[in-house]
């Protein structure tokens, strides 16, 4: 089994969206999020991602600016989207903005797209939301091109053609790494392996194993599109969190978890979440990352096995309402018992 990248997605959550100092409290919880990228880089974490939402509880909309701000206090760390939402975007400024992002960073960026799971950015860019596969199918095939060639001939549906275009800046990184994000249908799997791009599975829920189906769906259609297997990668996006001791973990996750779970189920016709359906997540077969750096690693191992093998692992910590404190001292149990418990299970 080959090694397995192990890193951190975040939201930009604001500690108290509901505070009277908004903008004050906006401040601080920026410059908290720098200050656990910068600890992860030097913590040996492999990768770090920013999400993108347009919603009053996350600072993430401008994804890049972050990104950006984090390449300028860390030296190692990959430094990637989590999810570029493309459909609502312009490609030749998504494209440019990474660029811009690799050179920054001397060569650690990487995007990871796809469709999102949040429809806020459809009526605020001006796109039609019954359009949202189409637009992602164009707006990712310029996007490669972009990435291609410095000189681009397109024509589609949803913007102006580009004749003869030169597109700047070109990043270090050639080509620059882009992953595709996929939820749980058959045809996002299908459509990554067709293109020989790397492939971001978010699991929220559920039983990490019975993706395993579409991942081989995936490994399928890359190799009949004349890829080499080695190619073909495999990364995880799911809830995660490590604490000292497994009671510990779950004590200090649950509420916050249980809130905001509770708030999105009532935009989106969700029961209330119970305590018992996150045990059930965090039980050895259950897709949720959280415990001690024992039983943390030997998840890992369990889902790289259950899906064929994957190189990156990210967890999405900050979503629990837990303290900055908190999420350092977890930062800093990834990097010194997590990543190397599971590289040594990997060698032994």
């Amino acid at each position: 089994m080959s090694k397995i990248e192990i890193g951190i997605d975040s939201f930009a959550s604001v500690a108290n969206p509901e505070d009277p100092t908004k903008q004050l409290n906006s401040v601080h919880s920026m410059n908290q999020l720098l200050e656990r990228i910068e600890y992860a880089d030097q913590m040996g974490l492999d990768v770090f991602g920013i999400g993108e939402h347009h919603r009053a509880d996350f600072l993430d909309s401008a994804p890049t600016v972050i990104l950006a701000a984090a390449a300028a206090r860390t030296k190692k760390i990959k430094l990637t989207s989590a999810v570029t939402v493309l459909s609502a975007a312009d490609p030749v400024r998504v494209f440019q903005n990474f660029a811009t992002l690799d050179i920054i960073s001397n060569g650690r960026a990487e995007m990871v797209v796809g469709r999102g799971s949040f429809i806020e950015s459809f009526p605020l860019f001006g796109f039609d939301l019954n359009d949202y596969d189409a637009l992602f199918e164009e707006k990712l095939g310029l996007l490669l091109e972009l990435n291609k060639n410095e000189v681009v001939n397109w024509k589609g549906k949803f913007r102006p053609p580009l004749i003869n275009q030169a597109v700047y800046p070109r990043p270090v990184q050639n080509p620059l790494p882009v992953w595709i994000g996929v939820g749980g249908t058959p045809e996002s799997f299908i459509r990554a392996g067709k293109l020989g791009l790397p492939l971001m599975i978010a699991i929220i829920g559920g039983e990490t194993h019975r993706f395993g189906p579409l991942v081989d769906l995936y490994r399928q259609a890359g190799l009949n599109a004349g890829f080499p297997a080695e190619q073909l990668t495999v990364g995880l996006h799911s809830f995660g969190y490590v604490a000292s001791s497994e009671q510990r973990a779950f004590e200090d996750y649950y509420p916050g978890y249980q809130k905001l779970m509770t708030k999105m189920g009532k935009e989106r016709g969700w029961a209330p979440v119970t305590e018992s359906q996150f045990l059930s997540q965090t039980a050895p077969k259950g897709a949720y990352i959280i415990g001690s750096p024992e039983n943390v690693a030997q998840k890992i191992i369990r889902h790289s096995e259950a899906l064929g093998g994957i190189t990156r692992l990210s967890f999405q910590m900050d979503v629990a309402g837990l303290s900055h404190e908190k999420l350092l001292e977890s930062i800093k149990l990834i990097g010194t018992e997590v990543i190397p418990l599971v590289k040594s299970k990997l060698i032994s």
